[in-house]
């Protein structure tokens, strides 16, 4: 057994479609009209429909979902979301956690929360490249020091 997708329920496909299209360069796959499977295994589908498939009204939650999504060039990306055609909410700005890694988190247009963060190899790598030694590089990110062992040893 595998993962598939994750659908999410959304109130205006059309603007839920361009939102992941235009920031995070999803690529429609197949397009129903009110259900939608984008590439990465997103699906969005109507509330409308949805709530005629479970016969149950959609109860939007706050803050118990997130999606994460993994981007290497932050600064560029902070650029992107400041730029964006319609203010994007902000449940925290860029930040940096105590391993090294740069996220920050928003909400689509339906308040679902979105994590983007910096993939733990590339924080590894610039460690290392900013003069850590593997050892210290291993206790700053919390990774296995195997594991950076082979992300940064053949640098």
């Amino acid at each position: 057994m595998r993962l598939k997708n994750v659908l999410i329920v959304v109130e205006d496909i059309e603007r839920s479609k361009k939102f992941y299209q235009d920031l995070f360069g999803l690529r429609t796959l197949t397009d129903f009209g009110s259900n939608v499977i984008l590439t990465e295994g997103l699906v969005l589908q109507d509330r409308g429909i949805w709530e005629r498939l479970v016969k149950k009204k959609v109860v939007w939650g706050d803050s118990d979902t997130e999606l994460y999504f993994e981007e290497n060039n932050m600064d560029d990306f902070i650029k992107k979301l400041d730029a964006y055609q319609e203010p994007v909410r902000y449940l925290n700005r860029l930040m940096e956690h105590d391993w090294g890694q740069r996220v920050v988190r928003i909400y689509d247009p339906d308040g679902h929360v979105i994590e983007i963060g910096e993939a733990m190899e590339f924080v590894a790598k610039r460690f290392h490249k900013a003069g850590m030694s593997l050892e210290e590089v291993s206790k700053k990110t919390q990774l296995p020091i195997e594991q950076v062992r082979g992300i940064c040893g053949a640098e």
